[in-house]
């Protein structure tokens, strides 16, 4: 395992939380340690300031958090506990009532692994029923979420064009590490060109609302099956990420399970989808947005490489990830067939 800060190996002994712990596992993400007790989970959001993301201060950790119960209740609302202190008193460290505060932490009901549409994809136990079953959800949701002036300019050129170009400029260092030079080059083109010969599009998806306060993180990992669906974990630490059309959300899971090598059901996703929405304009945007997405995942797996605290293992996983995104996202490039005839 990595270096461990002390207050996340402190965490590691059952005896810092006040119920019983069945078993304790820590998972991390690249900007947060999620803690696995057996009845409840605690998210710990790591220090970091990466120019889209500032969790350097304990104030701002705590809003932050504050945030992330509040945005995910829209889609958990019976998953998201609150806000825990993680405090010090004689030297103990421990979810407890007394005592300084060192830390904050979400507190969550903690999902059933095995009911995780990731375990249930690579298990092959998702059919086309549970996807609709998804889409459902992601478009009653989006017919809820709120729009308006604010949110809406989110969709305009200038934005999305600072959301890609953030992407470009944050992978240089991986330059020859997880993405050739080659690839970036065209993923940019491609991008950069797009943009520019269809404003049009992007402005049609304003006035009509298209753009809404999304979850900004939708994939397969994030979304757990049971008796309902419930999808959890979205971004709350920057706007402009959620911000979104809802074309955007649904390529990002659309991407994660052509990523999957499950195609099949990504077509099948975004019909269900269009069916349930009537939203048919989304199809022009679709690989453009697929692959922005799997840009991202690209750029997040590339930046595990040097977090001092991921262990080794993760870290040689990141280093055969990251390129399958950005070749994924290369692909999306260089389709030709007419999307609205496939779906």
């Amino acid at each position: 395992m990595g270096t461990l800060p002390p207050l996340i190996s402190a965490l590691l002994q059952p005896g810092a939380y006040p119920h019983p712990v069945r078993a304790l596992r820590l998972v991390q993400t690249h900007i947060s340690y999620v803690l696995l007790t057996g009845p409840f989970a605690y998210k710990i959001k790591k220090p970091l300031d990466l120019g889209f993301l500032d969790y350097t201060t304990l104030p701002k950790r705590r809003r932050f958090c504050q945030q992330e119960v509040l945005l995910n209740s829209r889609l958990c609302p019976n998953i998201y506990l609150g806000v825990v202190e993680i405090r010090e008193n004689g030297g103990e460290v421990a979810i407890m009532a007394v005592g300084r505060v060192l830390e904050y932490a979400v507190k969550m009901v903690q999902l059933p692994a095995e009911r995780m549409m990731d375990r249930l994809l690579d298990g092959g136990k998702i059919d086309g029923p549970a996807i609709d079953r998804v889409a459902r959800r992601v478009a009653a949701f989006h017919q809820e979420a709120a729009s308006g002036p604010e949110i809406g300019r989110y969709g305009e050129r200038g934005w999305i064009l600072t959301n890609v170009s953030e992407n470009f400029a944050q992978t240089q260092a991986y330059i020859g590490r997880t993405i050739d030079e080659a690839v970036l080059d065209r993923i940019q083109a491609y991008s950069y060109a797009f943009l520019d010969q269809n404003q049009e599009t992007f402005q049609s998806r304003i006035a009509g609302r298209r753009i809404r306060d999304c979850h900004g993180d939708l994939r397969s990992e994030n979304i757990c099956l049971t008796d309902g669906v419930c999808i959890f974990d979205c971004i709350e630490f920057n706007d402009r990420f959620r911000y979104a059309d809802v074309a955007a959300e649904v390529a990002f899971l659309a991407m994660d399970l052509d990523y999957r090598g499950r195609p099949d059901l990504s077509r099948r996703f975004v019909a269900s989808y269009v069916d349930y929405t009537g939203d048919h304009g989304l199809l022009a945007l679709l690989d453009f947005y697929k692959c922005y997405r799997a840009y991202v995942r690209g750029k997040v797996e590339s930046f595990k490489l040097d977090e001092s605290d991921i262990p080794e293992p993760e870290k040689r996983i990141a280093l055969l990830a990251a390129p399958r995104y950005f070749a994924l996202a290369d692909s999306y490039t260089t389709r030709q067939e007419k999307l609205a005839a496939s779906y």
